[in-house]
């Protein structure tokens, strides 16, 4: 932290710079008189938009320079959506808020269709995550699941284009953009289980600085936090990483909490479903519970062959 200013570090798309300016509004509104500076970066992820999320090493490629520039004192925190943050961060750096989560489902968007079911055989559905193209082929073994990359104004255009006859995108950016109106169908989470983290955001810094952690701390939101850290518990005792397809979703309904977890092989083929529930005090207990459970079932083969 300046002496004048906090800074923010974010990735320049519209998303995120929405992302960002949501937290320094929140901040400001917490704080009298702060100054908040937010500095954009395009990422490597960013530019290489002909590359696969695989091939760049998978969507925490869209936070690692962000993470360099925490390390490098040239900012104070990085806003990410937490489905975009790897498992074990940098030494160094910790994710000590978790904001309320928006809306965790996914959504399909389509100009001459109304529902999922009404697409015709053969049709052009787009997505950049294997975890939703397992579950859509388990679903619709006849549709064309392509990739498609690019923040959500460019995936807006192409299927305008006619590069594509549906997407299918996460509810929370295209409501955070204000683009509800393009939306067709809500997924319910039993249909279309949601990635690890979708929805909520994360406030990342250097672990030692606490004047830091004193301004951010008032952000947290302890129900999402808590699901987070099953969810992303889930993803540590599986192996996995942002570009697996594994889903898991955890709710709190009062003092209990609920989770739905999966791993499924790409071309839908097999699907592995388990459910929990838990009082206990550490989420993560849940989350690590599951994945056992999912190891125990087969999952194992399936994430070796990804």
């Amino acid at each position: 932290m300046t002496s004048t200013a906090l800074r923010i570090v974010t990735r320049e798309s519209p998303l995120a710079l929405w992302q960002a300016s949501f937290v320094k509004d929140s901040l400001i509104a917490l704080h009298s008189g702060i100054e908040i500076e937010i500095l954009g970066i395009t990422t490597q992820a960013d530019k290489l938009l002909d590359s696969s999320l695989e091939s760049l090493g998978g969507k925490g490629a869209f936070v690692k320079e962000l993470e360099q520039a925490l390390l490098d004192e040239k900012a104070d925190i990085a806003v990410h959506s937490m489905k975009d943050v790897t498992i074990n961060l940098p030494d160094g750096l910790s994710v000590p808020v978790v904001m309320k989560r928006e809306d965790p489902r996914d959504v399909m968007v389509a100009n001459s269709y109304q529902t999922f079911d009404e697409l015709p055989v053969g049709a052009r559905v787009g997505t950049s995550s294997l975890r939703r193209r397992c579950q859509l082929m388990a679903i619709r073994p006849d549709l064309q699941i392509l990739d498609i990359r690019g923040n959500v104004g460019t995936r807006l255009r192409k299927l305008d284009d006619g590069e594509y006859d549906a997407l299918i995108l996460a509810a929370a950016g295209v409501i955070r953009l204000g683009m509800q109106e393009r939306v067709s169908e809500y997924f319910d989470t039993s249909v279309l289980l949601p990635a690890v983290s979708q929805a909520a955001l994360g406030i990342e810094m250097c672990t030692d600085n606490q004047d830091v952690l004193e301004l951010i701390s008032p952000l947290t939101h302890a129900p999402t936090q808590k699901c987070v850290d099953a969810e992303r518990a889930l993803n540590r005792e599986l192996g996995g990483d942002c570009h697996v397809p594994i889903a898991g979703f955890a709710q709190m309904q009062a003092e209990k909490m609920e989770m739905h977890a999966l791993v499924g092989r790409v071309d839908g083929s097999e699907i592995i479903k388990v459910d929990g529930e838990s009082t206990a005090i550490d989420p993560m207990d849940l989350g690590k519970e599951l994945g056992q459970k999912l190891l125990e079932l087969g999952a194992a083969s399936i994430l070796q062959n990804i």
